[in-house]
């Protein structure tokens, strides 16, 4: 697995986690959850499209995509899967250094904590 070392890095590993959310929910006949994780995709590639040249080169330590498994081929994982993505976000958000950026990844850790308890 690779490390998240860059904010690009993060931003594009959170996109990614979005998109297979989205999907995960449409297979599973979820259409508000996948609605919500293709709103929070396109929020995240929007921060990118508009702070990455900031901060791209700014290293980041002590984040590991291995620390984040997510089991989408299992439907029973709603739960589990919603946890590991808020605490993905709760770990991420810290870390970034432009304000904007860092509220929108508390605000996807956030929305993905109150589903993991819903």
């Amino acid at each position: 697995m690779a490390s998240l070392n860059t904010f690009g890095a993060i931003l594009t590993y959170a996109i990614n986690l979005e998109e297979r959310l989205r999907d995960y929910y449409q297979a599973a006949g979820n259409a508000t959850r996948a609605q919500g994780a293709d709103k929070r995709r396109q929020t995240l590639e929007r921060i990118r499209r508009e702070y990455v040249v900031e901060i791209t080169l700014e290293p980041i330590d002590g984040l590991d995509e291995a620390n984040y498994v997510f089991a989408f081929d299992n439907p029973a994982a709603q739960r589990d899967i919603e946890s590991t993505a808020a605490r993905f976000y709760a770990d991420v958000s810290p870390k970034i250094n432009v304000r904007q950026a860092q509220r929108a990844l508390e605000r996807c850790g956030k929305e993905h904590h109150e589903l993991a308890q819903a």
